[in-house]
């Protein structure tokens, strides 16, 4: 179910502009939270990727102390969680996470949420500049997976699913949007 992603493909992930879970570990202290602006980078030489991380939240300064991050790519069937995962601050909720289904991918000490379409493992390229002034944190892409009954081969299977299976957009005031149904051109 869940299968290697090529990192040249790693965007096709994420450039619909979807709301994600961005997930950061340090040492036995994990947490997850959600964000909206998340946004490819670059697919050649070396896979790059942005999100933006307030300074208040607490998932930042697990991933500023580790140097490694995850997106997730959660869909309608999560909703609950990722309007709780990005309402409350693990600094005030320490059991912020229980019942959270967390699961890790070989070789990367980052948790992913389970359930998700897609994931994506990324090193924190740092940059202070960016990070304090704009907030914005540069990943280099290590690995990315998705569950291949949603997509594979670089190709989203959105029209074959049900709604469950929708990637969720962030408009405001507790308005999402799932995408929507495909459009596809000749070649």
């Amino acid at each position: 179910m869940i299968k290697p992603v090529p990192l040249d493909k790693f965007y096709c992930l994420i450039n619909h502009g979807v709301t994600a879970l961005i997930s950061g570990k340090h040492g036995d202290d994990a947490n997850v939270m959600t964000a909206s602006w998340v946004c490819p980078l670059d697919f050649s030489p070396n896979a790059k990727l942005t999100v933006v991380l307030d300074k208040s939240t607490y998932t930042r300064s697990l991933i500023e102390q580790s140097g490694y991050f995850a997106v997730q790519v959660p869909v309608l069937s999560q909703l609950d969680w990722v309007v709780k995962l990005g309402s409350i601050s693990k600094k005030d909720h320490p059991n912020k996470l229980d019942g959270l289904p967390l699961f890790y991918q070989d070789g990367y000490d980052v948790p992913l949420v389970s359930g998700c379409a897609g994931w994506i493992v990324c090193r924190l390229i740092r940059n202070l500049e960016n990070q304090q002034n704009h907030d914005l944190f540069i990943g280099e892409v290590l690995s990315a997976w998705a569950d291949s009954r949603i997509f594979d081969n670089g190709r989203w299977k959105f029209d074959e699913m049900g709604d469950e299976w929708r990637t969720l957009h962030y408009i405001a005031g507790g308005q999402f949007y799932l995408t929507g149904k495909s459009v596809v051109m000749d070649e």
